[in-house]
């Protein structure tokens, strides 16, 4: 599954989940790197 997770304040990285560590920050795999961060959660619909 695509997530989309934030590094920093500016950064947004989306690629395949990798797992999840036990303070829940998602692990992505893009290409031959993997990425840790929090998750970015879907705008609600207005």
């Amino acid at each position: 599954m695509i997530r989309t997770i934030s590094i920093g304040s500016c950064v947004l990285i989306q690629g395949l989940v990798v797992g999840q560590t036990s303070d829940g920050m998602l692990i992505l795999r893009v290409d031959d790197k993997t990425f840790v961060g929090r998750p970015v959660s879907a705008k609600p619909a207005v």
